[in-house]
């Protein structure tokens, strides 16, 4: 994975067990895939992720490889996690993210697609379209990962 210092640069390379290990700054993409309908599409992770198993969350993603383009690691991400490719991905911005679990500078993205969805058997459990109001409530009554929540809640629901 590339290590990212503070200034939102790559600074470096590790293994994906020394990064959560040590909680090091990388980055990541995180994508919010909306229906033309305006429905968002929501998962549980699976109880075997490395952060936050079992968690709600509105964004497929993930890290982003050494010497990879971020729109091209999301496009990967979107494409491994719910099997959606050929879509335009709009970026949306970039922000800082940490916790006691994570560390990273983060790609947004959203998108549009209303074809169908198809799970990573490993990485997701359980999804569904669901209306921004939907998800509002989803939100105050579930469990849901905080990175996502923290950089992007407020764009989806007000």
């Amino acid at each position: 994975m590339a290590l990212y210092d503070d200034a939102g640069h790559p600074c470096g390379v590790a293994d994906r067990v020394r990064v959560r290990a040590e909680n090091l700054r990388h980055a990541a993409t995180a994508i919010v895939v909306r229906r033309s309908t305006g429905e968002v599409y929501v998962h549980r992770r699976t109880e075997t992720k490395d952060v936050y198993p079992g968690l709600y969350d509105f964004c497929a993603g993930g890290v982003v490889q050494a010497g990879e383009d971020p729109a091209e690691s999301a496009a990967r991400e979107l494409a491994e996690e719910l099997g959606i490719t050929g879509v335009p991905l709009e970026p949306i911005g970039e922000a800082d993210y940490a916790d006691v679990h994570t560390r990273y500078h983060a790609y947004l993205f959203t998108c549009t697609y209303d074809g169908p969805v198809t799970w990573q058997p490993d990485e997701v459990a359980w999804g569904a379209w669901v209306t921004p109001q939907q998800l509002s409530e989803m939100l105050r009554t579930l469990p849901f990962v905080p990175d996502s929540t923290a950089l992007l809640a407020r764009r989806l629901v007000g």
